[in-house]
């Protein structure tokens, strides 16, 4: 049986993550912590022995899979279409600044995945770019997960962005789409694509795993 493993790793903490600022696209560093979150996740997710690593071009994301691909001996592909959520205005701005200038909007960004700030995306918009790279991968890499192999393919991106393409990969209605919530520095979720009437069906594994619980929950 063919199951093909989707591993989804959230990048490792910046200085504006550390600060409440919200980063969108916008181009930011690892802080030392989460260059050593990046380690800590590679070396769980090494152990797996991934089949291919494809990550946002985004430093904090390729920093990120750098790590990876170092202790699993493989090249890092990139991506631009795992990029993190345009926020627009919002870029820039701390968590107080937004709700200073646009109060209960991140409340209703937060509740309404078809929202999005002046300028950017909303989740929706974000699946619509991203759910391609996956279909993509199943069409070209015809063995991944096949003869029982466990490797998984691993995406290194964004917290936005993986709870936009985890959601419109499980088929969830986009009401429901907030009912994923937020992620980790340097955590990652685990989709199982299962073939079910000549289609992909994709299951959830895991949310929110780190390598401090890896053994929990894997």
């Amino acid at each position: 049986m063919t199951i093909r493993r989707l591993v989804l790793l959230r990048h490792g903490q910046t200085e504006w993550n550390a600060g409440s600022r919200m980063q969108g696209q916008l181009d930011t560093d690892l802080t030392e912590l989460g260059r050593q979150q990046a380690v800590a996740a590679a070396e769980v997710l090494a152990k797996r022995q991934p089949f291919l690593i494809v990550s946002s071009d985004l430093r904090r994301a390729l920093d990120t899979a750098t790590a990876l691909g170092d202790r699993s001996g493989l090249p890092v592909h990139i991506d631009d279409r795992l990029r993190e959520t345009h926020l627009g205005d919002w870029q820039g701005l701390t968590h107080l600044e937004v709700d200073a200038v646009a109060p209960g909007a991140r409340v209703a960004w937060r509740d309404d995945a078809r929202w999005a700030p002046h300028g950017g995306e909303s989740r929706v918009d974000v699946a619509e770019r991203s759910v391609p790279v996956v279909t993509e991968l199943l069409d070209s890499q015809p063995e991944w997960g096949a003869d029982g192999s466990d490797r998984p393919v691993v995406l290194v991106a964004h917290g936005g962005l993986i709870a936009a393409l985890a959601a419109a990969l499980l088929g969830l209605p986009v009401d429901n789409w907030p009912v994923l919530g937020g992620m980790g520095n340097a955590s990652w979720v685990q989709l199982s694509g299962h073939i079910v009437d000549d289609a992909i069906k994709w299951r959830l594994d895991v949310w929110n795993a780190s390598a401090q619980v890896a053994n929990d929950v894997l």
